[in-house]
């Protein structure tokens, strides 16, 4: 006769608490984070790609706390990962929507507000130039192995913020508040644009007052149009210098706030 295989209670919850806890905090990054979690990934695709990324990192984490499926506990447990990750998801995406922010400003002030289309990646309708700061951000940060980056500090917060210390870490609704950085880095990146245009505006108004009777309307907008783009194709060639400092502040609240390296 065959010896039957006898497992208990306390190892079957211990290999699903050792799979399902992690699978929730690698999933909520993987929802929210930036071009792994827009509509242009199916949602099917980034549940197969957390389930490797899981079935891969599993052996390697810290023992998990022991859970029962049925308990509150393994409910707020799962409730805590689910938070932690999505926060951190959002982090990034604050990082990516500083870059929307300042094309949407450059686009107002140069009087290309109008020119929007729907944005594929957020499925809302957004200008122009901020979808085209969207695509080189995407790029520029694929490149300098950004997103390896993310997976790194992700797979290191299973160590330095391990699953079941305590319901959310003292530090984390501080770093959350300290997210508000996005929009003083927007209004540092259209500065120059935001100068140039003024002056104009300024120039086109002392000539409106010198001569009533020249038609502002008829020269300033494609004026503004012109030195617009042109301030853009200029600030452009700057544009890795003004990434590099963003991104690793980013970085560093993101390990920050899961107590990271």
């Amino acid at each position: 006769m065959e010896p039957v295989l006898a497992l208990t209670d306390t190892q079957i919850s211990g290999w699903v608490a050792a799979f399902v806890l992690p699978l929730f905090r690698i999933v909520a990054v993987l929802m929210t984070m930036p071009i792994i979690g827009t509509t242009l990934l199916p949602r099917r695709i980034r549940l197969y790609f957390a389930l490797a990324i899981t079935v891969v990192i599993a052996p390697v984490l810290p023992p998990m706390p022991e859970v029962h499926a049925l308990d509150l506990s393994a409910l707020m447990l799962v409730g805590q990962q689910i938070l932690i990750g999505a926060a951190m998801g959002l982090s990034l995406q604050l990082f990516f929507q500083a870059f929307v922010i300042a094309g949407q400003i450059i686009a107002i002030q140069m009087g290309m507000g109008f020119a929007s289309m729907v944005d594929p990646i957020n499925g809302v309708s957004s200008a122009v130039i901020g979808q085209f700061f969207t695509m080189l951000l995407t790029l520029v940060f694929l490149a300098s192995n950004g997103h390896l980056v993310v997976f790194e500090v992700l797979v290191e917060s299973f160590t330095t913020l391990p699953v079941g210390q305590g319901l959310i870490p003292a530090h984390f609704w501080e770093l959350v508040l300290r997210l508000g950085w996005v929009f003083g880095a927007a209004l540092v990146l259209v500065l120059p644009a935001i100068a140039a245009l003024l002056v104009l505006n300024i120039a086109m108004g002392v000539m409106t007052r010198a001569a009533p009777q020249l038609n502002i309307f008829t020269i300033g907008f494609p004026l503004t149009l012109v030195l617009g783009m042109g301030v853009l194709w200029v600030t452009l060639g700057d544009f890795l210098n003004q990434y590099q400092p963003l991104a690793v502040d980013a970085m560093q609240l993101l390990r920050d706030m899961v107590k990271a390296r």
